[in-house]
């Protein structure tokens, strides 16, 4: 019989990649209880006591369908959460409350000693910040593409011109919309004489084009690793999912222990690395994802990612 100690699933509603997951503890008789922070006040309560009992912490996570002792908690899942943002309450009164609910129910998570995260958010927003990702690549020993960021006009022309075929890619997703429409960011070509002075108000990045045949996207989880090489004639495959053809791939040695080292320089459990393949087979660093997509992938593979993470969270050892 399984233990009985919980799974917290901290993710949004519609998330098939935590459903993957929460499908195979489920078949492992796993308890989980699945929550999402923007629930709060609204069939989401956390209760939590400090300095009266032995414990650092005690108290419970409540659902309209669970509750679970965070004594017991066993190992946080913390997928793709969202943050609730009361938009019917005036502007102070919603980043008062929604300031509340990121340190209370967030710090008391946080303040848990016992549980295995996968990632823990701070370790996960450290380990965002793609200027910090290039100069541990490159610490690491991986290939990194020539990389400029800058808000200089002139200084990104120049770069541009230098490197003769460079792209620009965003430095942070965000939430975007044009004309009411859901716009997302790509990596796109970029010329020196498409950069105007608008390029001051923020910095922005550029990078010298690999000249590449494939990509890779390699998932890490724990000590096991999946990679996938991807197949297409696009300069982001991300771009078309339709376009694309997969191959499961075997990292060599060297590639696969730098990767976990890069994780363990970041306090990651697991991670979604994007690596360009170039004509002469070699391997160069795009970047990291804390907390990527891998779901599409299992589906299409059958790599037993998803059995990974299940493995990972009933171990529960934050060691």
């Amino acid at each position: 019989m399984a233990e009985k100690r919980p799974v917290l699933v901290a993710t949004e509603a519609d998330d098939i990649t935590a459903d993957m997951v929460i499908t195979e503890l489920n078949r492992r008789d796993v308890p989980v209880l699945r929550f999402n922070p923007g629930d709060i006040g609204d069939g989401l309560t956390v209760s939590a006591r400090f300095g009266t009992c032995p414990a650092p912490v005690v108290g419970q996570v409540r659902t309209p369908s669970r509750t679970a002792d965070l004594t017991s908690v066993r190992s946080v899942y913390w997928r793709r959460p969202k943050w609730p943002s009361f938009p019917h309450l005036p502007p102070d009164d919603s980043r008062f409350a929604a300031a509340q609910v990121r340190y209370g129910l967030g710090g008391t998570l946080y303040a848990l000693d016992g549980p295995l995260w996968i990632n823990h958010p701070l370790h996960i927003a450290a380990a965002s910040y793609k200027p910090a990702q290039l100069a541990l690549a490159q610490q690491l020993g991986f290939a990194v593409p020539p990389t400029l960021v800058t808000n200089n006009p002139a200084e990104a022309r120049e770069f541009i011109r230098i490197q003769g075929d460079a792209i620009f890619k965003t430095l942070r997703w965000t939430p975007y919309t044009r004309d009411g429409v859901p716009v997302t960011g790509w990596a796109d070509p970029v010329t020196a004489d498409e950069i105007d002075d608008s390029v001051r108000v923020a910095p922005h990045l550029f990078q010298a084009r690999v000249d590449k045949v494939a990509d890779l996207r390699v998932l890490i989880v724990g000590r096991r690793a999946f990679a996938v090489r991807i197949d297409s004639e696009l300069l982001d495959w991300r771009k078309d999912y339709s376009a694309l053809t997969y191959t499961v791939e075997h990292l060599p040695y060297r590639m696969d222990k730098a990767l976990r080292a890069y994780l363990d320089r970041l306090e990651l459990v697991s991670g979604s690395f994007d690596l360009a393949v170039d004509r002469a087979g070699d391997y160069w660093w795009l970047e990291l994802n804390p907390n990527g997509q891998w779901g599409w992938l299992e589906t299409e593979t059958g790599l037993p990612m998803s059995a990974a993470f299940a493995d990972l969270l009933m171990q529960g050892d934050r060691r």
